[in-house]
């Protein structure tokens, strides 16, 4: 497909004049790492008040480009323009922050302090020397929030706000430096459906008003929802630049592959739950703190199951639980007929438990160590005699895993910060594999990652069902549902649908939300009992 400049869409409510300066412009940026190419003739362009993606596979080179759009990172070749002039200089805070902004997935709201703290760190008071006027401080932070609609209390501490709430801030804060041009870093990762719709209703205002967002995300259905144009990089290069409306799904995903869509992993998968064969899990009148009461669920020989839920439903700690890592108020937990000590992680390993938790970097990965000691993490047992740790042992043990996951590395003794995203979440889940695990709990198991690997991934979960085990992946994301044979729903604290294949989208998201449908299983039916 040719490349092509596209204003943003009309009804769009921003400016659509083509003939505008683009508030930011990069043509022909090279950056190299050593021997590593990591950008190649890279470019992009974002007219005022547009909406416009940045997709590719991971290692696509968008990290980079972020990173030299930003401002920490000087390219090796190339032009870097914002508004029609020459970028600042790098190492001028201020002059880089007057021009962009950037939100990251990764909150950098400091949580103990307050919002008002927050919105102003690090220029409290007018100078060093002078003394904070804490009432003055509090109503700035009050204007601030006003001017962009965000309805959150200046006072509140940082750590009691909601996921959605400390993004708000955090945009807020990027925006008072003067920036119109914003660059969002899967700002959905960690939102539910709600959050998601109330996070665009709220960029489509600031659209509004003139400010252009660079919206990164492998979820690509909220670009079709958000975006305007979309600009698709591969291999460290730039592949094509469409108007969102005139690209198909399909045309998407293969832009971002280089190679045609497949869909192995959604609706074709074929159900490989034996009816009527024994559980592997068995969830019974589970009582857990703030997450659900009296929940009943069986997974049985061969079967993917899917505990879906928005973020307040409590899908996430059961599965959690299951893991070991909750205790339980009342009802009883067995793998493979063994009954779970509660909250006891030895217990959930012992019974033949594998997890793949759900943010990697807090609870995934050890960043400063290798790929081969992360992913080897559950079996140190078996790489020595006496409790040693044999490194020859590891690192064949790792190479083993290496090659089954396909992970992207120059080696086992590589550190697992240095790979791509989809690479470590591979790591991740060769760590819950190594043990050959009866169940493999999954939370949300294709976060952040590519096109590419969460097909993977998915397909990865799917055979070890096939294998005569079985999985449970705990997400609200669809597309991790299609792996799945069966479907149960949570609200608040209960199982309230059950689907089999063939439920569509709508079903699953209104179940989710709580709204009650034709098609979900009957209150007679227990949920895989």
């Amino acid at each position: 497909m040719a490349d092509t400049a596209t204003a943003p869409a009309s009804g769009s409510g921003s400016p659509a004049d083509s003939d505008r300066v683009p508030v930011a412009e990069a043509e022909g940026i090279g950056k190299t790492f050593g021997a590593t190419v990591a950008l190649r003739d890279a470019r992009i362009t974002i007219a005022p008040g547009e909406a416009h993606a940045l997709v590719g596979r991971n290692g696509a080179g968008k990290s980079t480009l972020v990173s030299i759009l930003a401002g920490l990172r000087q390219p090796d070749s190339g032009v870097l323009r914002f508004s029609g002039e020459p970028a600042p200089a790098i190492g001028d805070i201020d002059a880089w922050r007057s021009r962009i902004a950037c939100v990251y997935q990764r909150s950098t709201i400091v949580q103990d302090l307050t919002v008002a703290e927050n919105l102003f760190l690090n220029r409290q008071s007018g100078g060093p020397l002078q003394p904070i006027r804490w009432k003055r401080l509090r109503r700035q932070a009050e204007e601030l929030l006003g001017e962009y609609g965000v309805d959150v209390d200046s006072t509140a501490r940082a750590k009691d706000l909601t996921v959605e709430q400390r993004q708000f801030v955090e945009i807020a804060r990027a925006l008072s430096f003067g920036a119109r041009f914003v660059i969002l870093d899967e700002p959905t990762a960690k939102l539910d459906a709600r959050g998601i719709s109330r996070l665009f209703d709220k960029l489509r205002d600031l659209r509004r008003q003139g400010v252009a967002f660079l919206f990164i995300s492998h979820h690509l259905q909220e670009v079709y929802e958000l975006c305007d144009t979309v600009t698709v990089y591969r291999d460290a290069a730039h592949v094509l630049t469409a108007p969102v409306a005139e690209l198909g799904h399909q045309a998407l995903v293969e832009a971002m592959t280089g190679e045609s869509a497949t869909t192995a992993t959604a609706d074709g998968v074929r159900s490989a739950g034996r009816t009527g064969s024994a559980n592997v899990l068995s969830i019974d009148g589970l009582t857990l703190s703030d997450a659900c009461q009296d929940l009943s669920l069986g997974v049985r020989v061969g079967e993917v199951v899917g505990l879906a839920g928005a973020a307040a439903s409590g899908n996430v700690r059961v599965g959690e639980a299951v893991a070991g890592l909750h205790r339980v108020e009342g009802g009883s937990i067995t793998v493979n007929g063994r009954t779970l000590r509660c909250g006891s992680v030895p217990s959930a390993l012992a019974a033949g438990v594998g997890f793949v938790p759900e943010d990697r970097h807090i609870q995934g990965l050890v960043n400063d160590r290798s790929v081969a000691e992360n992913a080897t993490l559950t079996v140190t047992d078996q790489l020595g005699p006496f409790g040693t740790v044999l490194p020859a042992r590891t690192r064949a043990f790792a190479r083993r895993m290496i090659r089954d996951l396909d992970i992207k590395t120059p080696g086992p003794a590589t550190a697992v910060s240095a790979l791509s995203g989809g690479n470590q979440q591979k790591v991740v889940v060769a760590r819950a594999l190594a043990t050959d695990p009866h169940l493999l709990v999954a939370i949300r198991p294709t976060n952040g990652v590519d096109v590419k690997s969460k097909e993977f991934l998915l397909g990865r979960i799917r055979r070890v069902a096939d294998a005569g085990k079985a999985a449970l992946i705990v997400s609200d994301e669809l597309d991790d549902l299609k792996v799945c044979d069966r479907v149960v729903v949570m609200f608040h604290g209960r199982a309230v649908a059950e689907f089999t294949r063939g439920w569509t989208d709508e079903q699953v998201v209104a179940a989710m939300e709580g709204v009650s449908g034709p098609h979900a299983a009957s209150d007679t039916e227990e949920h895989g009992r």
